[in-house]
């Protein structure tokens, strides 16, 4: 079965005299294609989510699937890796070229892909980040901003089914932040990438037409991003507000202007307002 199952998932860790439940019991299933949008606080349990996703831990109890393929199983994991990329919060775990063009161009290469095509995907993969002109900067002399693309730039490359960007616009200024969204959100249109954005920033996750919202390791609310920031008073018992356009929605319902859920973005709830 193509696509990400996790079946019963929980995660645990040991401290000095006890353990640490950083996931229990976690169930659903992403399908091909498909932009899915993980919300939640520090300590819910997303960093560790994104880490399970991949391989890079293991569940204490249940399976983690990737396209049928068990991430607990040694001979399977190469392949899951090819196929699920991810995006760590810093950047400087990930970066270990001199040259930024020979940083994207790492992973395909190591894929055994011909010159002309590992150059292809670099350049496609530095101009979805708008970092053209840096490719022959040496990374460690770039920004945190800079460096955070570069890092997204070196996956891409890679072209996987799956992309888990964990906090990708953490160290972006708010330009870059809306570019890098921008950007996944047409390969997730155009390309048809998987993208599994994790964020406690739900004005990152406006893209997203799912979301799943963690609490203490926990499943505390999923659905579309209308069904999950439309309940206000649930989100804000576990200290999340929605974005800002909900919040406005809401407002302007309380003044007696009634908005229908025709909309994803400001401008096209501008223009509903002015139909008014």
């Amino acid at each position: 079965m193509d696509g990400i199952q996790l079946i019963d998932v929980s995660k645990e860790f040991k401290t000095a005299d006890s353990y640490k439940v950083a996931l229990s019991s976690i169930n659903f299933t992403i399908h091909e294609g498909e932009y899915i949008g993980i919300l939640g606080l520090n300590q819910s349990g997303k960093s560790t989510l994104a880490r399970l996703l991949n391989g890079l831990l293991k569940p204490t109890r249940g399976r983690v699937l990737i396209n049928g393929m068990d991430t607990d199983s040694p001979q399977q994991l190469k392949e899951i890796r090819q196929l699920l990329g991810i995006v760590f919060p810093n950047p400087d775990n990930q970066l270990i070229c001199p040259i930024v063009e020979e940083e994207i161009a790492f992973g395909p290469e190591n894929l055994g892909l011909s010159p002309s095509e590992v150059h292809k995907r670099v350049s496609w993969a530095l101009e979805i980040v708008g970092m053209q002109e840096m490719r022959n900067h040496a990374p460690h002399l770039l920004s945190g901003g800079q460096k955070q693309k570069v890092a997204l730039a070196s996956v891409l490359a890679m072209e996987p089914s799956y992309l888990v960007l964990d906090e990708p616009t953490s160290m972006l200024d708010p330009l870059s932040r809306r570019e890098v969204l921008e950007h996944l959100r047409m390969i997730n249109q155009e390309n048809h990438m998987t993208i599994i954005l994790i964020s406690h920033n739900p004005e990152d996750l406006m893209d997203a037409k799912r979301l799943i919202v963690l609490n203490e390791g926990s499943i505390y609310m999923q659905g579309t991003p209308k069904e999950v920031y439309g309940d206000m008073g649930k989100l804000g018992a576990v200290g999340l507000n929605p974005p800002g356009l909900y919040q406005l929605i809401q407002q302007l319902e309380e003044e007696g202007y009634r908005i229908d859920d025709n909309f994803e973005t400001i401008p096209q709830l501008v223009e509903k307002i002015c139909q008014k």
